[in-house]
């Protein structure tokens, strides 16, 4: 059997790799059907446009992570019998397999560049698709933590939530601004791959998601 990669496959993996490297809106089909090695109609057959080959790049990559994420909530809840999650325990089921994916070299780094990309891609069709994409999963994760912080208002929840995705999609792009601070961390970072990124970003994310609420802060 041949193990060469079909045409469909080979349209896939270029645009995943264009879109990390420049951005969805600066990469044309006609970049991706040179780099591809495929002419227009071969787009168009397998995809039909532009905005669905963007669709399937992103659903490749996030239909796994938002599985693994769901079904890490589910057996955490299970193990509490009804109680409230602790806050570490609820960002390490949401975090982690994005870290895991993160590890699988250069796919890895493909699926963290293209998430940074859908949080700051300009075109509304990315930020839709994103938001339906990832709506079911953002939702359970918001109620859980509504549940571990009820002391917090729902609004607090998800700004807090919202600085949380932010934080963690540019966290494992490069170690570029890293290596401004400091040039050592950022060359340990680069060096050790994402494990050294997640014992920093854990307890950063643990501590913001916590902090005193705003009725709390005027008292």
């Amino acid at each position: 059997m041949s193990s060469t990669p079909s045409t469909r496959d080979r349209i896939l993996a270029t645009a995943e790799r264009l879109f990390a490297e420049a951005g969805i809106g600066a990469t044309s089909l006609r970049t991706i059907t040179t780099a591809a090695g495929v002419n227009l109609a071969a787009v168009n057959y397998h995809f039909g446009s532009k905005d669905a080959l963007v669709e399937a790049v992103y659903r490749r990559h996030l239909e796994p992570l938002n599985h693994a994420r769901l079904r890490r909530l589910e057996m955490i809840e299970q193990a509490a019998n009804g109680e409230p999650l602790d806050v570490e325990t609820i960002v390490r089921a949401f975090v982690e397999p994005l870290v895991e994916q993160a590890r699988t070299g250069a796919s890895g780094a493909v699926l963290t560049r293209l998430l940074a990309q859908s949080l700051h891609e300009a075109a509304g069709y990315v930020e839709r698709f994103y938001a339906r994409e990832n709506d079911a999963v953002l939702q359970r994760y918001r109620d859980a933590m509504q549940r571990a912080i009820p002391a917090l208002s729902p609004d607090e929840i998800c700004w807090r939530l919202n600085f949380m995705l932010g934080t963690l999609h540019n966290a494992f792009l490069d170690a570029g601004l890293l290596k401004l601070l400091d040039h050592d961390a950022g060359k340990q970072r680069a060096e050790t791959g994402p494990e050294v990124t997640l014992a920093q970003l854990i307890p950063f994310l643990v501590a913001g998601l916590t902090a005193p609420g705003q009725e709390a802060a005027t008292r």
